[in-house]
């Protein structure tokens, strides 16, 4: 059974570099495409999907927003399943300062690129600990693409989760971009932060690789 990987926003397959050799599968990063001019998610989604196989089974694994456009195409992919890796099961789970920042329109002012210039706060609000998580942190912000990264930030902000299917949901403990809630999580990685796709990689390796021995449980 085959995996697709959804990075997160404005990430690519380089945060997979841990987690890919663990999985007892073949599995395929989709790189982010160049959204069209106003294009919707669900359209968006619709040309991701077009190179995802729709008559088997398989794990659609999304990261942050990955997450997100794995539930999405869920919808047009039946026999898929959708988990999520510090990401949001739907749009009512998105926490108090996102909301403040949708509410605000305060995301339109600055710009994805100042980022750049500010890595020390990015590091504490993603959880960043060590040395190579913080190199490959600064690579991902040198090579952020700002078009596309306006327009996943205001897709994720205003995401309409309207009978949206459900997904398995992997969370961190120290997550405080998308931090537990009252809403169940069906796998809570002790230690974890934003980034834990890198950090907890074996962790996170044995629930996929659960999931795909059980195939009964991805139907």
């Amino acid at each position: 059974m085959k995996v697709y990987l959804f990075p997160g926003l404005g990430a690519d397959e380089r945060i997979f570099r841990h987690l890919q050799p663990l999985l007892h599968t073949e599995t395929q990063v989709l790189p982010w495409l160049t959204p069209e001019p106003r294009e919707s998610l669900p359209h968006y989604v619709a040309r991701m999907a077009e190179r995802v196989v729709s008559n088997e089974p398989c794990l659609l694994v999304g990261v942050s927003f990955g997450g997100v456009v794995a539930l999405e195409m869920c919808r047009l992919r039946p026999m898929a399943r959708a988990v999520l890796i510090s990401s949001i099961p739907d749009a009512d789970c998105l926490p108090p300062l996102l909301r403040i920042i949708r509410n605000t329109g305060i995301y339109k002012l600055v710009p994805p690129q100042l980022l750049k210039l500010l890595p020390r706060v990015g590091q504490w609000y993603f959880g960043i600990n060590n040395r190579e998580e913080y190199h490959l942190f600064r690579e991902i912000l040198r090579d952020m693409e700002p078009v596309y990264t306006r327009w996943a930030i205001d897709r994720l902000l205003h995401w309409d989760s309207t009978d949206i299917g459900r997904g398995v949901q992997i969370l961190g403990t120290r997550d405080r971009v998308f931090p537990p809630g009252p809403s169940p999580v069906d796998y809570l990685i002790p230690g974890g932060g934003h980034f834990m796709v890198l950090t907890h990689a074996r962790e996170i390796s044995v629930i996929l690789n659960g999931m795909l021995k059980s195939k009964g449980h991805l139907l």
